[in-house]
């Protein structure tokens, strides 16, 4: 491990240069990965072990759908029988079976392969949820089980992304129980093996906390939140859709964030005008100040439980998938993001959403 000091911290990091892949494909020769559930970070982790030489394979729920996860992990070269098989005999084969079903539905997934969890295996996690919230998932590692965890530190398509493009994604990992006296190593092993670039310690406690209130807070909720607040205001200025899209969002994340991501908020404000650095100085405390008491709020809602207990309670429900695809198709629909869909169109390197101005159908201040 290297130590590196974050601001006044000095964290123990370890890298592909500590733990190259050589040694995780030494460690994990003799291992059947199990990898449970093919939606969001399923995928992912396991194409990027398969091309790294390790034995994985595929538990999930048969599906005769064409959009099925099941069906999904057939195109992807996962063969039934093989290495393809439900959840259960997944289980029951895998010597590492990692949890990478949604945090809702591991209270019912927990129940169906716990008989199969016994001595001398290692039960992995993505998140700190199912294990943490164990009052509420019921998860319990019987004895002699290892319980561990790796965190990518973006969704599974960037996992994937950053592993083709030869680059990784930091994670973070955890040792709840080292029950074998292999549960580091083996935990190191598969960070390496899904594609991290670096790895950090946490515990399963701290990484469920930050992850929920990150996700509610800058990395999506308190984004999408500050973008349509300033959109709608300029809007109600007289601002067309264009130039409002572009001064909220396009300047942000092709051009802005990138000087962010190269060298610190630092770098991209010296890079830009006497103008925008002063009155960005300015009006950032501004932004803290007002932002500051629906952070402490919500940590206290993720701390207290009720963010977990509203997850199991929501995302389980019947109805869940379509609740939730009228939430994303008001979003799609607003002004702001169909202006989003025209923009996007716009740019010549962008193949992908040709045409897609028209489809958006963005009119004048009258657009719903």
């Amino acid at each position: 491990m290297a130590k590196i000091k974050f601001a006044d911290v000095t964290e123990d990091i370890t890298t592909r240069e500590e733990f190259p892949l050589e040694k995780a494909r030494e460690v994990l020769k003799d291992e059947v990965v199990a990898v449970l559930g093919y939606g969001v970070q399923g995928p992912a982790q396991s194409l990027n072990m398969r091309d790294n030489g390790v034995n994985v394979i595929i538990g999930q729920r048969k599906s005769d759908a064409e959009n099925s996860s099941w069906n999904r992990a057939i195109r992807d070269g996962w063969v039934p029988g093989k290495t393809l098989f439900d959840i259960e005999e997944a289980a029951e084969r895998g010597t590492i079976v990692m949890m990478l079903t949604s945090d809702a539905s591991i209270k019912t997934v927990w129940k169906q392969i716990k008989p199969h969890m016994t001595a001398g295996k290692a039960l992995y996690f993505s998140h700190g949820f199912g294990y943490h919230y164990s009052d509420l998932t019921g998860v319990k590692a019987p004895k002699g089980v290892d319980v561990i965890m790796v965190a990518p530190k973006g969704s599974g398509t960037s996992v994937r992304r950053n592993f083709l493009n030869g680059v990784g994604i930091n994670s973070s990992y955890a040792v709840a129980v080292d029950a074998t006296g292999r549960a580091m190593e083996r935990t190191i092993a598969l960070g390496i093996a899904v594609g991290s670039g670096y790895l950090f310690p946490t515990t399963f406690e701290r990484e469920v906390t930050s992850d929920l209130v990150g996700e509610r807070g800058t990395l999506m909720g308190c984004l999408q939140g500050i973008l349509s607040a300033q959109f709608k205001t300029l809007r109600k200025h007289g601002h067309s859709p264009s130039e409002a899209f572009n001064e909220t969002v396009e300047e942000l994340t092709q051009s802005l964030i990138r000087l962010v991501d190269e060298k610190g908020m630092d770098w991209m404000f010296s890079n830009c005008s006497a103008t925008a650095q002063h009155g960005a100085l300015k009006w950032a405390p501004e932004f803290e100040k007002a932002t500051k008491p629906v952070f402490e709020k919500l940590y206290k809602a993720v701390a207290s439980k009720g963010e977990a207990r509203a997850v199991i309670r929501d995302c389980a429900g019947k109805n869940y998938k379509a609740k939730l695809e009228a939430k994303l198709e008001k979003l799609r629909s607003s002004e702001l993001w169909r202006a989003g869909a025209a923009v996007r169109a716009l740019r010549p390197h962008d193949p992908v959403h040709a045409n897609a101005a028209t489809a958006a159908g963005v009119g004048g201040r009258g657009a719903n």
